[in-house]
C-alpha cells in the first residue's frame, strides 16, 4: 500500500482563456513586498495556484487570480492585502 499523496492540494491554472479571470474580479491582491517574509503560506493555500515565487518573495499572477482572498487570509505577516479592482 502506498502513503504517496498530497499534502496540500494545490491547482494550477491552465493556459488559456478557460483559466483567465475576466473582467469579473472586484478585489485583487496586492503585495507589500517590503512586510513579506517569504513564509509562502499564500503559495500553498492559494486554490487556483497564482502565487509566484520570485527571488524568495511572492507576486501574483493578476491573469488569472480570481481574488478570494485565501493569500491575504493565511499570510502571517499580514503582507498581503485585497484592494479593489476599481
Amino acid at each position: 500500500m502506498s502513503l504517496n499523496y498530497q499534502l496540500f492540494p494545490i491547482s494550477k491554472p491552465a493556459k488559456g482563456a478557460g483559466g483567465k479571470t475576466g473582467n469579473w474580479r472586484i478585489v485583487r491582491p496586492l503585495v507589500h513586498e517590503d512586510k513579506c517574509v517569504g513564509c509562502k503560506a499564500c503559495y500553498i493555500w492559494c486554490p487556483e495556484g497564482t502565487i509566484i515565487i520570485k527571488d524568495g518573495k511572492v507576486a501574483v499572477d493578476y491573469e488569472y487570480c480570481k481574488g478570494c482572498g485565501v493569500c491575504s487570509n493565511v499570510c502571517p505577516a499580514k503582507a498581503i492585502e485585497m484592494v479593489s479592482e476599481s
